[in-house]
């Protein structure tokens, strides 16, 4: 059997992920991620051409694949709340590399305009449902609610120990699913004080 240099780069990424998602982008080493991807330091710098590049493919890569998984539906925003929510909770992992990368980097990071461009399309789907002109004002209505509803899917998972502390509830699925509804309830309310739905 021949060396499977996809294989290679599927198990530098899951490595990578983990390390950077438990250390941040100072503390994650390479050796580990070797180690623990059963692959050569030289085939990470092959791969993904150093620490950082590795650090920003694989944000850019798990912001994708949240993209790709859930949508925000303008007819269904509360339900689509809910499966952010599903998808946060089982992929906790994005919340703190986001939160490493706010800490560890300067300036604009690596995939900056891609993900502003990404989010513009998702707002622009929801500015444009309805029909009718779209103004500046109605465009960062959607700006704003979307950057406060993803703070509040979020912040359940960025700080357990707060909500922990905060909910004097432990970490069960009745505490989740009571969180998931109190989340989707809070986007309805304030879908409507933006003026949608």
């Amino acid at each position: 059997m021949g060396y499977d240099a996809e294989a290679t780069r599927r198990r530098i990424f899951q490595a990578a992920t983990a390390e950077f998602a438990a250390r941040g982008l100072a503390g994650a080493r390479i050796d580990r991620i070797a180690t623990e991807a059963r692959a050569n330091k030289q085939a990470i710098y092959l791969y993904f051409g150093g620490k950082e590049k590795l650090f920003g493919a694989v944000v850019r890569a798990k912001m994708a694949e949240i993209g790709n998984a859930s949508d925000i539906d303008p007819d269904g925003l509360a339900d689509s709340v809910g499966r952010l929510f599903d998808w946060y909770r089982e992929h906790p992992e994005l919340v703190r590399l986001l939160l490493w990368e706010a800490l560890e980097t300067s300036g604009q990071v690596q995939g900056e305009a891609e993900r502003r461009e990404e989010f513009r399309r998702k707002a622009a789907r929801f500015t444009e449902h309805g029909g009718g002109p779209t103004d500046p004002d109605r465009t960062r209505a959607v700006q704003d609610l979307m950057f406060t509803v993803f703070g509040l899917i979020a912040w359940n998972f960025a700080v357990p120990q707060l909500r922990r502390v905060i909910l004097d509830e432990e970490d069960d699925a009745a505490t989740f699913a009571r969180r998931r509804a109190s989340v989707m309830e809070a986007a309805r309310v304030l879908a409507r004080s933006h003026g949608f739905g």
